[in-house]
């Protein structure tokens, strides 16, 4: 090969890794970490998406899943994303009220994510998370999942009165007017907590205690539930409005595949109290009038709370997050 073949040759090998450079350009890595343990079935449900994801989006978007509490402990990960040490989360507002206490809102919603999409709610959302958090709110992944009290201690009305019990913001009010002691812990310490008898309850979605065999150290489930479990993904502003249309497109249509699945989550109630029942854990009921009062006190102490917070804020995601 003579002297000019050989710079052509070359020539042409800079303008394919010139090619190549710029297709790899228009990749991108988000770093995702979860408030929830990955044995969990928050995070087990999320896995397939995101592998999902990645094979779909080469040279377009990759998730890069770091890992769940052993990564980064569960309070500490809004903040993480609000100041970009992370690009996403999964997590539920609950957990980074720290801050922004309008987080904790989400648990009042009474309508779909996706009539929430169609209402207005979503966008009402995203301007607070824009605002405040340094946020996008990508997607709900878990709803129809109820919150309960569950407790080691008999009752026959709604009175926690002398009752220690396990919380996160979400309960706060509500345990505290039911006469509750409350007391705040992370998810991995409440099975010790239990055993040790520094609580006596705690409150929790219908599902999820099995992965934290919190079944073997749990005695009584309270009904009605109340109140919706929210869990989403979130991710740094910055980062969100970095990505190129074609990045958020891609993004937006696995977002929406995603919430298209919710409909797994009311049949996984079904099946997690007929298994807490097999468990051996006993449901208290309460007759017909008290147990709507129960639950109609929940949402009033729930919004009571909210609008004492944050009035502008929480009137208008009151209207929104209502039923029709």
């Amino acid at each position: 090969m003579n002297a000019r073949s050989v710079r052509a040759a070359v020539a042409l090998l800079l303008l394919a890794a010139g090619f190549a450079g710029a297709a790899g350009a228009q990749e991108v890595t988000l770093r995702l970490v979860s408030a929830f343990a990955e044995n969990g079935i928050y995070v087990q449900r999320l896995q397939p998406w995101i592998q999902k994801v990645n094979a779909q989006g080469k040279g377009t978007l990759q998730i890069n899943f770091i890992g769940g509490p052993k990564a980064m402990p569960p309070f500490e990960v809004g903040n993480a994303v609000k100041t970009g040490v992370i690009d996403m989360a999964l997590s539920t507002g609950a957990f980074y009220t720290n801050v922004m206490p309008e987080a904790d809102f989400l648990k009042l919603t009474q309508v779909p994510v996706a009539e929430q999409r169609r209402n207005g709610a979503f966008d009402a959302i995203n301007k607070v998370w824009n605002d405040k958090a340094n946020m996008q709110y990508l997607a709900r992944m878990v709803e129809n999942q109820p919150f309960h009290i569950y407790t080691n201690k008999k009752v026959d009305k709604p009175d926690l009165s002398g009752q220690k019990i396990r919380i996160t913001p979400v309960y706060r009010d509500f345990f505290q007017a039911l006469g509750a002691n409350v007391i705040t812990t992370p998810p991995g310490e409440v099975y010790t907590a239990l055993e040790r008898g520094v609580v006596d309850g705690y409150g929790w979605p219908i599902g999820g205690i099995f992965d934290l065999n919190w079944q073997e150290k749990t005695r009584f489930r309270i009904d009605p539930g109340f109140y919706d479990a929210e869990v989403s993904l979130v991710m740094n502003l910055p980062a969100y409005r970095k990505l190129t249309d074609t990045q958020r497109n891609f993004l937006q249509q696995q977002l929406l595949a995603l919430e298209a699945e919710n409909s797994f989550w009311a049949r996984y109630s079904t099946d997690e109290i007929a298994r807490q029942e097999k468990a051996g854990i006993q449901t208290i009921r309460f007759d017909a009038a008290t147990a709507k009062a129960f639950h109609d006190r929940a949402y009033d102490v729930g919004w009571a709370a909210a609008l004492k917070q944050s009035p502008e804020i929480a009137g208008r995601f009151k209207t929104l997050f209502a039923p029709k």
